[in-house]
């Protein structure tokens, strides 16, 4: 509490003011927490002042709070990039991150409990500088972060505001910011450390070396590339559902339909479903092939029943069985984006809508991935697979232009292979009728890439469908096939 508190002094966070009257007065207190290392052991102990943000008023002490963070499939690219370029990739960490951010409303907080001054038992704290628990403090923190790294030379991405580039010559590097988070890769080792020098000048900063454990993510570093592993998050997961001595089983969901609405008694503690439910989404970073039963078990957050929990439960039998599992990222070229895309026709038993899957691969390396519901019913099954390869074809326009903006740009058109033949057709045929006319949207939008030679629709047999994990249950050895083919292993021996 002392060294948190003199660093607040440090940085002059605040100034004691008289109290002004009929002034709203932000109540805080202290938190404390344990730092642990990726192996679970005690770092250290921390103390953090925070205030408390539901004191605050809107329109009084604050305004606009939203920040963006990086989007996963953003790092998955910049690490495949590194790794291709051979490139050294380091971690950052800002201490006291919140505290650099400059408010620019005025805001007024007790003084911290046990550090009361004495002289001025009665002022109040009036912030120059942002302070955790405030609602705009994750905001100001990233305007002002943003603003150096501009100074120094980086502009932000447009495909993700998270992600900042140098360009200079042969010089180029990648900074991805997560709230107080960073990882940067450069070219070269002295540009590293202009950048890192430059930071620490302004930031209190912590070079912690080579990626190696980032936002719950334990990286290990091998010959063949990255092994991304949540071993740790698993495992916690497993305690908190009572599930860590559960015997494994072999896949995550059976070959039986969906999950209907109304399936079951009402499930008689909703917060644990919806927290496991949570849970198990952010666990999809690394294990992807779970991303269709948790998509399930996501559709029922609002109104569980005893069946909807006994699938969550399916999945941490399964997690319990492949918690050293990973995600790997391998070192080879990256230059062909390829997609997969299918869809399960009126998979959902009480709307009849059809649920949409798709990946794509930067050369070997799976960046992203998706298993969705459709928002709208389709009347045929090649209207069901022609809207997932337009879902697959966005998010591929996303990624060419995030890999431009990396002065990374393809040369070479992303291939989508679908299973349907009639969706592969409707791709390059332009000619409309009543059976397609609603939908005309997907149509144009997929046609326009496909005359620009942006895409190629073609198609793929079943059998080689890697997209099916996404949208349906399997049998154990194809579930097994599938799920080595989307690079999900066992960490490298």
């Amino acid at each position: 509490m002392a060294d948190e508190f003199s660093a607040l002094m440090s940085n002059r966070t605040w100034e004691l003011v008289p109290r002004p009257p009929n002034a709203n007065v932000v109540s805080g207190k202290w938190v404390y927490r344990h730092k642990l290392k990726p192996d679970r052991s005690l770092d250290r102990y921390k103390a953090r002042w925070v205030l408390r943000s539901f004191s605050q008023q809107e329109g009084i002490d604050f305004d606009q709070t939203f920040s963006p963070v990086i989007k996963p499939a953003t790092i998955r690219v910049v690490l495949s990039l590194a790794l291709a370029a051979n490139w050294s990739v380091r971690q950052l960490d800002v201490k006291n991150a919140f505290l650099h951010g400059h408010l620019t409303e005025t805001v007024y907080a007790q003084q911290p409990s046990g550090f009361v001054d004495s002289t001025k038992p009665d002022f109040v704290c009036r912030p120059n500088r942002s302070l955790y628990g405030l609602k705009q403090a994750p905001r100001a923190w990233f305007t002002r972060f943003t603003s150096f790294l501009k100074q120094i030379g980086f502009t932000a991405s447009v495909s993700d505001p998270s992600l900042f580039i140098f360009k200079n010559g042969s010089d180029t590097a990648y900074l991805l910011l997560y709230v107080d988070d960073i990882i940067l890769t450069t070219s070269s080792p002295s540009l590293t450390s202009r950048i890192v020098g430059s930071l620490r000048s302004v930031f209190s900063m912590t070079d912690m070396g080579d990626l190696h454990y980032f936002l719950g993510i334990a990286v290990t570093h091998s010959s063949n590339g990255f092994f991304l592993s949540q071993q740790k998050y698993a495992n916690e997961i497993l305690e908190r559902a009572n599930m860590h001595n559960s015997k494994p089983c072999s896949t995550p969901i059976d070959t039986q339909r969906k999950l209907s609405s109304n399936s079951g008694d009402p499930f008689s503690d909703p917060t644990l479903y919806r927290s496991l439910a949570g849970a198990l989404q952010y666990l999809t970073f690394t294990h992807r092939e779970i991303t269709h039963a948790v998509q399930q078990v996501c559709l029922h957050m609002h109104d569980p029943r005893d069946f909807h929990f006994a699938l969550i439960k399916r999945i941490l039998h399964y997690i319990k069985g492949c918690t050293e599992f990973g995600l790997h990222l391998s070192r080879f070229p990256c230059d062909q984006l390829l997609a997969y895309s299918e869809a399960d026709w009126a998979g959902c038993p009480d709307t009849r809508k059809s649920t949409s899957g798709f990946c794509i691969f930067l050369g070997s390396n799976l960046l992203s991935w998706s298993s969705k519901r459709q928002h709208t019913v389709s009347r045929s099954s090649a209207e069901a697979e022609y809207r997932a390869v337009a879902n697959a074809v966005a998010e591929m326009c996303w990624l060419r232009q995030l890999l431009c903006e990396l002065h990374h740009p393809l040369k070479k058109a992303t291939v989508v292979y679908c299973d349907n033949i009639s969706a592969v057709y409707l791709s390059s045929n332009p000619v409309q009728h009543q059976r397609t006319k609603h939908i005309e949207i997907d149509l144009h939008f997929v046609r326009e890439r496909v005359s620009l030679g942006e895409v190629w629709v073609l198609h793929v047999s079943s059998s080689s469908q890697f997209t099916d994990i996404f949208t349906k249950g399997l049998p154990t050895p194809l579930f097994q096939e599938f799920r080595s083919s989307l690079t999900v292993h066992a960490p490298p021996r």
